[in-house]
């Protein structure tokens, strides 16, 4: 995983952000708004779950920079970068503007990507591959509440080991990788979007929705989650070369982005 370097421009081709979750409180919205202010690629695509609807539903947590990362969305929309919104499950209430515009950002259901080297990759927020999410309000309002303990119980281990000068550390991905039904879940997510990209005759699939940011190649199928910015802070970025690569915005130590970069070669 790539880590952001301290400072100066970050180029790309194109860059994948999901799961902002913003008017949530755990949003990490500074960490996502270093990457924005530093971006500078072809194509942004904002792959669902950017605004919590269903959080604000119970309490709304808006501090400014929410008000800033919306902002900075738009202003970068405006300049040579092409801005894609595709909302997910807790933002649905923006897929009947699938379609149109909002200031000029373009908003779709889902859609097709060309990598340069010519891969077509399916970009959607992935909750259509998740049944119980989608199906069963029982299971959802369950899920929703344990969840937002995870992440309440994320917050107080992260908060005790500020104090001691430990590191951030991520509670719900430990539990989501050591607990064996959390992974056959994760597992059987995975197939099915690699299973609905094979199906659709495409050579991969890019989503968000799990907070489990990956890029495999399955087979003749490359997955890619660009994982969240609540949890592990990620993003998925195309380079020059038509390489796919995950970006960590919780480590900001120096390392080499010529790759990604050729004007930095």
């Amino acid at each position: 995983m790539q880590a952001f370097t301290p400072d100066g421009p970050f180029c790309c081709r194109c860059v994948w952000v999901s799961d902002v979750h913003l008017g949530s409180v755990h949003c990490k919205a500074e960490q996502l708004l270093e990457l924005l202010n530093r971006i500078e690629c072809q194509h942004l695509y904002l792959v669902g779950d950017i605004i919590d609807v269903w959080a604000m539903s119970k309490r709304v947590h808006w501090p400014e920079s929410h008000s800033k990362v919306l902002r900075k969305l738009i202003e970068i929309s405006h300049g040579d970068t092409e801005v894609t919104y595709i909302p997910g499950n807790h933002d649905e209430n923006f897929r009947e503007f699938c379609g149109g515009r909002f200031e000029n950002i373009s908003v779709r259901e889902s859609m097709i990507h060309e990598s340069i080297q010519g891969k077509k990759m399916l970009v959607m927020h992935g909750d259509e591959l998740d049944y119980a999410v989608r199906y069963s309000r029982l299971n959802r309002f369950v899920g929703d509440i344990a969840y937002e303990l995870l992440m309440s119980l994320n917050r107080f281990v992260n908060a005790i080991r500020a104090l001691a000068g430990l590191r951030y550390w991520s509670l719900s991905k430990w539990v989501k990788v050591n607990m064996s039904q959390a992974e056959s879940a994760i597992s059987a997510y995975q197939r099915a979007a690699v299973l609905l990209a094979r199906d659709r005759g495409l050579d991969g699939i890019i989503c968000g929705h799990l907070h489990y940011p990956l890029v495999e190649q399955v087979g003749d199928v490359t997955y890619c989650n660009d994982g969240d910015w609540v949890e592990n802070c990620t993003a998925l970025v195309e380079d020059y070369a038509g390489e796919f690569h995950l970006l960590s915005g919780l480590d900001l130590a120096p390392t080499s982005i010529a790759q990604l970069c050729p004007s930095a070669a």
